[in-house]
């Protein structure tokens, strides 16, 4: 009888393992140095779950690819959180997709859910939270944060108000009551600059077009479902009234440029 509890304990496991895995959510697809998911080493190619936090140690990077397309590298010393990420290819009205930046540095590059629906995705640092319009983008949090937004454009919230960033522009996010500002990129500390330094050299996909996102979704209602097609178009339009790229706008409508 013991035998047979330990065989089906056995079972049991694997089949608990082999659900988890299926409805894991992103995959480490590469990675070096000390990368952990939780308190745990990470694996090559690890499949990992909406609600993992992943840990990067000194000198370490990690790449994780959602199914949705969407990359995230994240550099050494960073802590990054999956709390609600949800993407079914014939379902756009389930998606979900928000994280969380506790430390360190990043990169994020959309994929599906941000390309049919960006108002569901969602970055969240100390200081604001993160929106994103087609994007490729960059944050170090290094007290206060700064976004460097390589494609597309993001948003910064919080209780001082929001305002957004083209392509080009970098941001500064002093506080979680402070509007974020345009700053020069001789103005980034030291620290920030060698992460976003790092991070930029990491060969990436483009940004998951909204034209990609409907064929993978088309796809998916007909059970022929394709990778979508990387890229990133001139499909977005930002702010109130058409903000020019590389310009930020308060939520008063005020637009400062950022050469």
């Amino acid at each position: 009888m013991t035998k047979t509890r330990s065989i089906l304990s056995i079972f049991a496991a694997a089949a608990l393992l082999a659900s988890a895995q299926a409805f894991a959510d992103a995959s480490l697809i590469d990675m070096k140095g000390d990368v952990r998911v939780g308190n745990n080493p990470a694996l090559p190619q690890q499949r990992v779950l909406s609600g993992n936090t992943i840990n990067t140690g000194v000198g370490a990077q990690a790449i994780l690819r959602f199914d949705d397309q969407q990359q995230v590298v994240l550099n050494e010393n960073t802590t990054f959180r999956i709390s609600d990420f949800r993407y079914r290819p014939a379902e756009p009205g389930g998606d979900r997709a928000v994280f969380d930046l506790l430390r360190g540095a990043l990169r994020f590059i959309s994929g599906v859910v941000g390309a049919r629906n960006p108002n569901v995705v969602a970055l969240r640092v100390p200081q604001a939270t993160i929106g994103i319009r087609g994007t490729d983008f960059m944050v170090a949090l290094v007290n206060p944060a700064f976004v460097n937004v390589v494609a597309g454009a993001v948003s910064t919230t919080n209780a001082a108000g929001s305002v957004v960033f083209g392509a080009g522009s970098i941001g500064q996010i002093g506080s979680a009551s402070a509007l974020a500002v345009p700053i020069p990129a001789s103005a980034l500390p030291a620290a920030a600059s060698s992460a976003f330094g790092n991070l930029a050299a990491v060969p990436v996909a483009a940004a998951v077009t909204p034209a990609a996102a409907s064929s993978a979704a088309a796809g998916a209602a007909t059970g022929a479902v394709t990778a979508p097609t990387a890229g990133v178009g001139a499909w977005v339009t930002i702010g109130v009234g058409a903000a020019v790229i590389g310009t930020a706008v308060n939520e008063g409508g005020e637009t400062t440029t950022h050469h």
